[in-house]
């Protein structure tokens, strides 16, 4: 209760600060939420918003778990999936600007199994045969942080058995999903250094298993297994005393319940193991997936953001350099990713014309998370925005509304 007193404490007071016209338009994301809700579309969510660095709309809503009886907090925890991958690559790239990396190194240099890959190339129409052929160049940081090194998550047809065989693709839930596993991750990289990869480096942007990759490399680089390296450099340094790879069990019910969306939208408890609640507190606790593996809440989410949106820096913790920061936020891929507006950094999707994703100003930047999470950093509007819930499969579009009820409200 004083939690949810709290919270309600906090909106009244970010209500005030706004003029009443923004108020009523900050009250239609309010709106929007409580009918997700009331429809059934979502159990529950937590929307969080920083302007200047302040933030400007808390809002939690909902059910953390409906069948408990639980309430949704602000410090309800969340599975982030794919939002895991901006914290990797900030890792990362803190261990280039110690020269530990190199953006051209080649990922075989850490991985030996990475220094000859080979490409699943379909001979004629869909259905033919599959050879495999030498990849064309070695895959290096700078391939896997732009997700152009050719690797999936081994689901396509052409190598989704091969994959399965080898306890990844299929056999990993949607393919990214690693909580199960008894061993490091860097023995499922091994592993997949061994299978056919759907295109050559530095051809096409293919989403998969780069991150978890480069989780790997960032271990090998540092000495240390990739859980330590984040805490020790991003979350220790920035107060993030919720986001780790695993929930301590006397924990369990800070962390939300996941569902899943039906064929008519409307959503049902998710079932338990990899393609539902997953094994985060009482699993193996031992493969530290960079792509994939993290728990977080809306409050450690923004303030990591926060940081970069600062430049590298927070309340003097000094993450990144600027440079750096730029180099991350800005189109590295050209037209591969998208023709239409949209470029990859080294990390996150980029917004390179106004109009090309919702209301983002030119210059935001962001991504989402398989659970149905999303995120997105304007610097133009001085916003960072973070929705939080847990929806798996996700058939509702909150995550794209969201970012448009807050520029409406909110940006500038």
């Amino acid at each position: 209760m004083k939690k949810i007193l709290g919270l309600v404490a906090l909106s009244l007071a970010l209500a005030v600060a706004f003029p009443r016209a923004q108020q009523e338009r900050v009250q239609r994301i309010d709106r929007a939420f409580q009918r997700y809700v009331d429809e059934n579309r979502v159990a529950g969510a937590v929307a969080l918003v920083l302007q200047d660095g302040k933030p400007v709309y808390e809002r939690a809503v909902g059910w953390s778990d409906k069948e408990a009886g639980r309430r949704m907090t602000a410090d309800t925890i969340f599975r982030i999936a794919s939002q895991t991958k901006a914290f990797t690559s900030v890792a990362v790239l803190s261990l280039m600007e110690e020269g530990k990396i190199g953006l051209n190194d080649q990922a075989g240099r850490y991985i030996p199994g990475f220094a000859k890959t080979t490409v699943a190339v379909r001979n004629g129409a869909p259905g033919h045969e599959v050879s495999i052929v030498p990849a064309k160049r070695a895959i290096t940081i700078r391939d896997l942080l732009t997700h152009t090194a050719g690797i999936s998550y081994g689901t396509e047809a052409s190598v989704a058995s091969t994959y399965e065989k080898q306890g990844l693709g299929p056999a990993a839930g949607y393919g990214w999903y690693t909580a199960d596993k008894t061993e490091p991750i860097c023995t499922s990289m091994e592993r997949l250094a061994t299978l056919p990869f759907v295109a050559q480096p530095g051809e096409a942007w293919v989403y998969g298993y780069n991150t978890d990759v480069l989780g790997c490399i960032a271990e090998r680089a540092s000495g240390m297994p990739l859980d330590e390296l984040i805490h020790t450099r991003i979350a220790a340094p920035l107060g993030l005393k919720d986001t780790q790879f695993f929930l301590p069990r006397g924990q369990r019910d800070r962390l939300a319940a996941v569902y899943s969306s039906g064929s008519d939208g409307k959503i049902a408890r998710a079932p338990d193991g990899p393609k539902g609640q997953g094994h985060y507190v009482d699993g193996p606790r031992k493969s530290f997936a960079g792509g994939a593996g993290l728990l977080s809440t809306a409050r450690d989410y923004a303030r990591f953001l926060e940081m970069i949106r600062s430049g590298g820096t927070l309340d003097g913790a000094r993450i990144l350099s600027p440079r750096t920061v730029e180099l991350m936020t800005t189109n590295q891929v050209g037209t591969l990713h998208s023709s239409a507006g949209l470029g990859f950094g080294l990390g996150f999707e980029t917004t390179d014309r106004y109009g090309a994703n919702g209301m983002d100003g030119v210059g935001a930047f962001g991504w989402g998370g398989a659970y149905g999470s999303v995120y997105r950093v304007d610097p133009k509007s001085r916003l960072v925005m973070v929705l939080m819930i847990q929806l798996l499969p996700n058939g509702s579009d909150i995550r794209d509304r969201f970012p448009t009820l807050v520029y409406q409200a909110l940006g500038q």
